[in-house]
């Protein structure tokens, strides 16, 4: 039985169905744009470490593995308010995070085993709830304004779903932005948490650390939201005028 979107586009206007139907493939696609700092070494490492995985682990085990590591973050965050020392668990959790999030696509293809609309469905909705859960972390931790732990989620959501948007859209799915992706921002984290040690407050002991922190990378995402959202509506509409 056909939903109501497709008798409406078959009623309205075919050529809309058809384009609807196009879309749906296009995640397969989508070019994948990853220019970021470590880009190169980093694909060169996921790449050896794929074709050294035991046969009996794929994909699936490798994306909860990220899953984890996120989550657990979060909860070492939280942690920390009673225990500067958990700072250090986040950093491992953090590797783990990273091993499992970048490490799962990477084997689908190296292997051959690439299930495109399932992956890109999945691992994103995974990464929308660790960042909750990462978030939800640093706002209990003592360390960061809950206001700003909450902006920075609420951007962060909102340059993900930019990036969704543009890869049906335009058929390219963007990984970095301005040089900086996931992996660098990991590694900006775990210096940050090495530096909460020595340094918990700054500027003559008056502000948190991870609030300026925080600040600035609020500022500098939100920045990427406006430029990425300005610069794709107008190529769309260069590809789409009315004549």
């Amino acid at each position: 039985m056909a939903s109501p979107m497709v008798d409406f586009c078959e009623q309205a206007n075919p050529g809309v169905l058809s384009e609807i139907r196009r879309l749906g493939g296009a995640v397969g696609s989508a070019r994948r744009i990853q220019a970021s700092f470590l880009a190169k070494l980093e694909k060169k490492t996921l790449v050896w470490l794929a074709e050294r995985t035991p046969p009996w682990i794929n994909s699936d085990h490798l994306t909860a593995i990220g899953f984890a590591g996120q989550l657990m973050a979060g909860a070492f965050y939280g942690l920390s308010r009673h225990n500067e020392y958990y700072l250090l668990a986040v950093i491992l959790c953090l590797g783990v995070n990273w091993f499992g999030d970048s490490l799962d696509g990477t084997l689908a293809r190296v292997r051959q085993q690439q299930r495109p609309r399932y992956g890109f469905y999945v691992d994103h909705m995974v990464d929308t709830f660790g960042a909750i859960a990462m978030m939800s972390g640093l706002a209990l931790s003592g360390y960061m304004h809950p206001w700003i732990a909450i902006g920075l989620l609420v951007v962060f959501l909102a340059l993900s779903i930019q990036s969704y948007l543009a890869t049906h859209t335009l058929g390219e799915f963007r990984l970095s932005f301005w040089s900086f992706g996931p992996t660098e921002l990991r590694l900006l984290l775990a210096l940050g948490n090495l530096a909460l040690l020595r340094w918990p407050l700054v500027l003559h002991h008056q502000y948190r650390l991870f609030d300026i922190g925080g600040t600035i990378g609020l500022a500098g995402m939100t920045l990427m939201l406006i430029a990425f959202t300005i610069k794709n509506g107008h190529r769309l509409y260069q590809e789409e005028r009315i004549l």
